[in-house]
């Protein structure tokens, strides 16, 4: 049997060929076809159920993917993993190989690549390279940054930037921050204190924005109607809903604030009824899909996601509507804002054109964005934007139990659970096997059991991937029991439940957006067909890698969604990371039911007591302070 060439293997096992299934990939070398040279449809038609349709299809995709192989060749040569080539090719374009040859330090644009898989790239590619190279320093600069945007930040200390690159033998911290801010990646801003921040220009460039746009609307907007026409739908709505209400009415933009049951989704309704009732359009989204229909069950109005609203264009990140397309209707509501990130937030605003009504309704209680920045939090801090803050429970007969407990986690306690009707059930366990076994039970038993909920309707979320009581185990074990099977195409077989962890809104016929969750409906060729909340969707190629299984997800990724029934499993290993906006989202995501499998002691109770939001770093608030006047 001929032996493969190394690229080419991995570059075929890797899933990066469109259309080139595992099955297909395991049978090449066997059929002869073991390097570039030997791609042709002659060759690949002799595969086992290839047509020669098929065959050409698979050539016209090699041709395609020739700079994603490319990539790969050099990453194979650095003993890196192949899978990057994708992600590197998807970032720097057909070029991606030539980019890393000339600067093999990019590869840590990134965010999962280490220093020392870079440094590796660098000396295969430059042989001799010393670790002193002035675009090593250059990239370290960035990276530092990046890294302190995965916990939220978006600006750092300057000096905190020095002692990172000191620590990785940077010789000169000083010389690579000034090369990083000449080549335009990294902004500098002086402080008052005199002290020095540093951000990527990404997100520097974003906060300016969101601040310049709030002053922008909040300048430009005429009210809508006078204060009598909101008593006139008010009917029904307190003395702060209807305060919500005539915000909207007067101001370019307004926030919404409350936790769950304090009637946010019925002021919003009210909204949508006196601005249709003035003849004016109101258009209404939410950062995920699930959200997005939550919010148009609850005011009976269409809605959709942010993305889809701005038109996202693919993976990229770009949006068609913005500046030069700004969206077209007088007033835009948008729901779950704790989620929006500076980066999301800045293309929402930059997109609402002078004169339109923006509504940013949200709870600052629950966890912020997984992006960097703490929009929401700024905003309300800044003191510039009008806010409403809705404090009274209304939701008791459909979420008493639910409510009550969310609204005590929300002030900070943990009291025992009062739930007769076993709307609120607390199972405990021993270490994180117990906690995993019981979470099994709870969703393929107990649950459709006792309650009626079936399995399909319940969502197991937790903090963490890792462990017995981690995503990956979980959903290992929940697939085996509700769907077993081998993953016909990418470890994915019909009936199978995944989350999406990237954009990819120009997929066919709809797309979807991270965090949604759907169903595997079909199977085959090296594709899965997913019903998602927003409709079907064929995925295939490198789209495939940003599906996991969804049976079990974490806390974040199940933040503005919501489900009939929701068991959030409390594991020892998360004990440093808890903190109560993780334990007040993770218990807000149950609309009927909530099982909490609790196995991490006394640490829950100190940390919804002790431990509030994690602190971010950013700019904003002191941006809105300087751009909207008092």
């Amino acid at each position: 049997m001929p032996v493969a060439d190394p690229a080419f293997r991995a570059f075929c096992d890797a899933g990066l060929w469109p259309g080139l299934g595992r099955t297909l990939a395991a049978a090449l070398t066997e059929a002869g076809i073991d390097g570039p040279d030997a791609v042709t449809a002659t060759a690949l038609a002799n595969l086992p159920r290839v047509t020669t349709q098929r065959a050409e299809r698979l050539v016209s995709a090699w041709i395609g993917a020739a700079p994603t192989y490319d990539v790969v060749t050099l990453l194979v040569g650095a003993n890196l993993e192949p899978r990057l080539a994708g992600r590197v090719t998807e970032l720097y374009g057909d070029g991606a190989a030539g980019t890393l040859r000339e600067d093999p330090w990019r590869l840590l644009a990134l965010p999962d690549v280490r220093i020392a898989d870079a440094d590796r790239l660098a000396l295969a590619i430059l042989p001799g390279v010393r670790r002193e190279d002035p675009r090593r320093g250059r990239a370290l600069v960035s990276h530092t940054l990046a890294r302190s945007a995965r916990d939220g930040h978006t600006v750092m200390p300057v000096d905190l930037v020095h002692a990172a690159l000191l620590a990785e033998h940077v010789p000169d911290p000083v010389v690579a921050t000034a090369a990083a801010v000449e080549s335009g990646a990294v902004l500098e801003y002086d402080q008052d204190e005199g002290s020095t921040l540093l951000a990527l220009a990404r997100y520097g460039v974003a906060e300016a924005s969101v601040a310049e746009s709030c002053a922008r609307l909040l300048a430009t907007a005429e009210p809508l109607a006078d204060r009598a026409a909101a008593a006139a739908v008010g009917k029904g709505l307190d003395a702060r809903q209807l305060t919500a209400v005539e915000n909207v009415l007067e101001h370019g933009l307004c926030i919404l604030t409350g936790g769950p049951g304090t009637g946010k989704s019925r002021t919003v309704a009210a909204v949508v009824s006196l601005v249709e009732a003035r003849g004016r359009s109101v258009t209404l989204a939410a950062p995920t899909g699930r959200a997005a229909k939550r919010l148009e069950e609850l005011t009976d109005a269409p809605a959709m996601t942010v993305h889809r609203m701005l038109g996202a264009q693919g993976t990229t990140g770009d949006f068609a509507r913005g500046e030069g397309w700004p969206l077209d209707e007088d007033v835009i509501v948008v729901d779950e804002v704790s989620m929006l990130d500076t980066e999301l937030a800045a293309a929402l605003l930059e997109a609402c054109s002078d004169g339109a009504h923006v509504l940013l309704v949200g709870d600052p209680a629950q966890l912020p964005s997984i992006g960097a920045g703490q929009v929401l939090s700024d905003m309300l801090a800044s003191g510039r934007i009008p806010i409403t803050e809705l404090t009274t429970l209304y939701r008791q007969a459909e979420g008493g139990a639910i409510a009550r407990l969310a609204t005590a986690v929300r002030g900070g306690e943990l009291p025992p659970v009062d739930s007769a009707d076993r709307e609120v059930v607390v199972v405990t366990a021993v270490g994180s096997a117990q906690a995993a076994h019981r979470t099994v039970q709870l969703v393929t038993d107990s649950i459709p059991r006792a309650l009626g909920i079936s399995a399909a309707e319940v969502q197991v979320v937790t903090p963490v991937h890792r462990g017995p009581a981690g995503t990956i185990e979980l959903n290992r074990a929940l697939k085996t029991v509700l769907n077993p099977g081998d993953g016909t195409v990418s470890g994915f077989d019909p009936g199978d439940r995944v989350v999406a962890t990237a954009n990819h809104l120009d997929l066919e016929p709809v797309g979807f957006a991270n965090g949604e969750v759907g169903v595997v409906t079909s199977a085959g060729e090296g594709a899965v067909t997913i019903e998602f909340a927003s409709g079907p969707v064929k995925v295939s190629g490198k789209a495939l890698a940003d599906l996991k299984h969804g049976w079990a997800i974490t806390v974040h990724r199940a933040q503005g969604s919501e489900w009939p029934g929701v068991v959030a499993v409390l594991p020892p290993e998360a004990s440093g990371m808890l903190s109560r906006p993780l334990v007040y989202t993770a218990l807000t995501r149950a609309q009927r039911h909530l099982s909490i499998v609790h196995a991490a002691g006394s640490v829950v109770a100190r940390a919804v007591r002790d431990v509030g939001a994690r602190p971010r770093r950013t700019r904003l608030r002191r941006l809105l302070e300087q751009e909207v006047e008092s």
